[in-house]
């Protein structure tokens, strides 16, 4: 198993699977270049994951998705253990913003981030169709936060 940077060339070869964390390109299309993208391989493709710097020692976890067929074996917990081990010399915090969805909120509790804010209406105001996951309507924008 490794993990590989993505050069800011081959980025929208992967816009397929980013759409499946954020359904929207023009909101993947805000953060893509400006972040770094990682790509968990073993054997072949398994997980990516595009990190932003929003201000120094703080940094963002825009998207992170596995390739369904491989979800649900550790993949995306693989790579967030990568990206704090390779951000940590910051010192700074990382930042994961989500849904209002048991089963992701979950998810991240056991990768280490704690409820940190909400952004009121986030997914009404941003996106231009309504989201829902686990057929819920997702409307605010749960952030939490993990020490570096």
């Amino acid at each position: 198993m490794r993990i590989e940077k993505i050069a800011d060339g081959d980025k929208t070869k992967y816009m397929d699977l980013l759409l499946i964390a954020d359904e929207q390109e023009s909101m993947i299309e805000k953060y893509l270049y400006r972040g770094e993208m990682f790509a968990l391989i073993d054997d072949d493709l398994k997980a990516i994951c595009v990190v932003t710097q929003e201000q120094p020692n703080v940094y963002e976890i825009k998207n992170i998705v596995t390739v369904p067929k491989y979800q649900r074996k550790g993949y995306g917990q693989y790579l967030i253990s990568f990206i704090v081990n390779h951000y940590k010399k910051s010192g700074g915090e990382l930042y994961v913003g989500t849904g209002d969805s048991p089963m992701t909120l979950n998810f991240y509790e056991k990768c280490g981030f704690e409820k940190s804010h909400i952004v009121k209406n986030f997914f009404v105001d941003n996106y231009d169709h309504p989201m829902y996951e686990d057929g819920k309507q997702l409307v605010d924008m749960i952030y939490l936060k993990r020490s570096l």
